[in-house]
């Protein structure tokens, strides 16, 4: 689905040239649920808006399905995105002028879907994601953890192929944290939504079927679940005590 060939992202001062992404290779198949990890300054949240199309590469391809999606010109990626990828953020990114029904909707009324669809979707996943009692609310009355699940449904609600989350569960208490990163893995599970997470915390990554390190811009190693969280939560924590060493050889 997602294929990423010889990733370099490079920022220019006057006086030098600093390497954020080097050379980084990463295939991501549909219906997987990857993290990505890595210090702070890794790369890890200038990989995911490369892979996201927000921002460009220096160098290099980001295909889905074949498609070349950086070799199209602003309209075209415009519609690409919207068509394909959701977005969930850490702060967030609700409107507080607006009811938690109208902000899970406007994705479907800004391209023009009937209101009867709407409101069918926005039942169906408000349902799902728990919070069917607070639609007729405004942002600020809900709690983070509740705050969050808004931004999934309203990322889910275009159906799209791909959703990134970019330390969704960084604002929130543990039992919040629990309790979003169970609705993303049944989001993963149920719709078969591809998901890609950065996230700097091992309990959350440990809900993904994948963990990606990253270190210095490069690919540093990987990790794979063997459907049991516990016991990919104690692999995680390992590998992550052992980045300093040579771990290469678990790509």
């Amino acid at each position: 689905m997602l294929k990423v060939v010889n990733l370099n992202k490079e920022y220019n001062t006057q006086t030098n040239k600093f390497k954020v992404i080097d050379n980084i290779n990463l295939e991501v198949k549909k219906g997987e649920f990857v993290s990505i990890m890595g210090p702070s300054g890794a790369g890890k949240t200038t990989l995911l808006n490369i892979l996201s199309t927000v921002d460009k590469p220096t160098e290099g391809k980001v295909y889905y399905d074949n498609k070349d999606v950086h070799a199209l010109n602003n309209k075209e990626i415009s519609k690409f995105r919207r068509d394909n990828i959701g977005f969930i953020f850490q702060d967030y990114n609700l409107l507080d002028s607006m009811s938690v029904e109208d902000n899970i909707a406007l994705p479907l009324v800004i391209v023009g879907k009937k209101q009867s669809y709407i409101q069918s979707e926005i039942i169906r996943l408000s349902k799902f994601f728990g919070i069917d009692g607070h639609l007729k609310k405004y942002p600020y009355e809900l709690s983070g953890g509740q705050k969050q699940r808004v931004a999934a449904a309203r990322a889910l609600i275009t159906s799209p192929s791909i959703i990134f989350a970019d330390e969704p569960t960084g604002a929130l208490d543990s039992k919040s944290s629990s309790e979003l990163l169970n609705c993303l893995k049944d989001m993963n599970e149920k719709f078969n939504v591809t998901v890609i997470m950065v996230t700097h915390d091992a309990f959350a990554a440990s809900y993904s079927k994948k963990v990606i390190f990253i270190k210095d811009g490069k690919l540093n190693a990987r990790i794979d679940s063997n459907g049991k969280r516990k016991e990919f939560f104690k692999n995680i924590m390992d590998l992550l005590t052992s980045l300093g060493g040579e771990v290469n050889e678990l790509i």
